[in-house]
C-alpha cells in the first residue's frame, strides 16, 4: 500500500522562482519512496511524495511556506492508488 501527498502553493507577485527555489530546499523528516515537484502557470509550485502506508497513516508533509512568498494558504490532499480495472470492464 501507499499514500501519494500532494502540495501545492502559489507565489506572491513576482515570488514564483523564490517559492520554487524554498520549495526544492525543504528536507522531509522520512524519506518518501519518491517526490517530485512541478511548476504551473501563476507562480504555482506542486510537490507530489509517495509514502509506504495508508490514506491514515502518519507520514512527514512540507511545511507552509514564510508569508511573505505565497499569495492564499497552501492546499494539501492524500490520495490513494486504485487498482486497474480489467479489460473489457465499464465503459
Amino acid at each position: 500500500m501507499a499514500v501519494t501527498l500532494m502540495w501545492e502553493a502559489r507565489a506572491a507577485e513576482g515570488r514564483g522562482a523564490d517559492l520554487l527555489a524554498w520549495t526544492r530546499a525543504q528536507t522531509l523528516a522520512g524519506r518518501p519512496l519518491r517526490r517530485e515537484t512541478f511548476r504551473a502557470p501563476g507562480d504555482r509550485v506542486l510537490v507530489l511524495t509517495w509514502w509506504p502506508g495508508t490514506y491514515t497513516s502518519e507520514v512527514p508533509e512540507l511545511p507552509d511556506p514564510p508569508a511573505a512568498l505565497i499569495s492564499r494558504p497552501v492546499h494539501r490532499w492524500r490520495f490513494e492508488p486504485v487498482e486497474p480495472e480489467e479489460p473489457g470492464g465499464p465503459e
